[in-house]
């Protein structure tokens, strides 16, 4: 009697299907590798106008206020200023170099219109060139100093020299400076101009805590007194 059809044959298991005589079982499909995900960069911020224009202007304040400083270090060395502002803000020529890039930058940050940044640094540049050898011919040989004489008695007073050229000139700037630390001031007391030899300083010596001597190649000697609290010279004495 036929209870269980073709299972029975095989003790109760259905038959397996299996691939036709004479061909090959197919192989099973190799499973794909992961694909290893790249971790995506953070898109980048963008200024904001209002942050762009932040920057711009305060670099145009910077820039203004190095000029600023600038000049008022080259007028402090001609009537008695601050040590410190005529030390670090007479240079005229880096600073000012400095300056131009600040300006530069500001116009490539503030001002988004790429005909506009073109416009505005073609003009930088071309003030650049006209400006460069007027100032290259007025402060290319800034005067070095080369002397400090403390004052006999006097520890915070000092006679200083600096040298320099016109061309091919020698000239000679002879100061006073009167206190110590940030609130030091320089006094101007000589100039002397080289062009003509008799007129070359030789000798810059005190005589006396409030008293300076002064000599040319010429033989004339100049004699300045200062002032016992400040410092300032009662004159000031000029050869050439």
């Amino acid at each position: 009697m036929d209870r269980g059809g073709a299972g029975d044959e095989h003790g109760g298991r259905p038959i397996e299907e299996s691939a036709p005589l004479g061909q090959p079982e197919p192989e099973p499909e190799p499973e794909a590798p992961p694909t290893e995900q790249v971790p995506v960069r953070p898109a980048r911020r963008r200024w904001s106008r209002g942050r762009r224009r932040s920057v711009a202007l305060g670099l145009l304040a910077l820039a203004a206020l190095l000029v600023v400083l600038t000049y008022a270090g080259m007028r402090a060395d001609q009537y008695g200023g601050l040590v410190v502002l005529i030390e670090v803000f007479d240079h005229p020529l880096p600073l000012g170099a400095l300056a131009g890039v600040l300006l530069a930058l500001a116009i490539l940050i503030g001002i988004r219109s790429v005909s506009a940044r073109a416009l505005l640094i073609a003009l930088l540049l071309g003030w650049t060139l006209l400006i460069s050898p007027v100032a290259l011919l007025l402060f290319d040989d800034m005067p070095q100093k080369t002397a400090v004489r403390p004052a006999p008695g006097r520890p915070d007073r000092s006679l200083v020299i600096h040298e320099g050229a016109a061309m091919i000139d020698p000239l000679w700037w002879v100061s006073v400076d009167e206190g110590s630390g940030l609130s030091a001031r320089r006094w101007p007391v000589g100039f002397f101009n080289g062009d003509a030899t008799d007129n070359e300083l030789t000798s810059a010596e005190w005589d006396g805590p409030d008293r300076i001597r002064l000599a040319t190649r010429g033989g004339e000697v100049f004699v300045v007194a200062l002032d016992p609290e400040t410092g300032r010279p009662g004159q000031q004495v000029r050869a050439g």
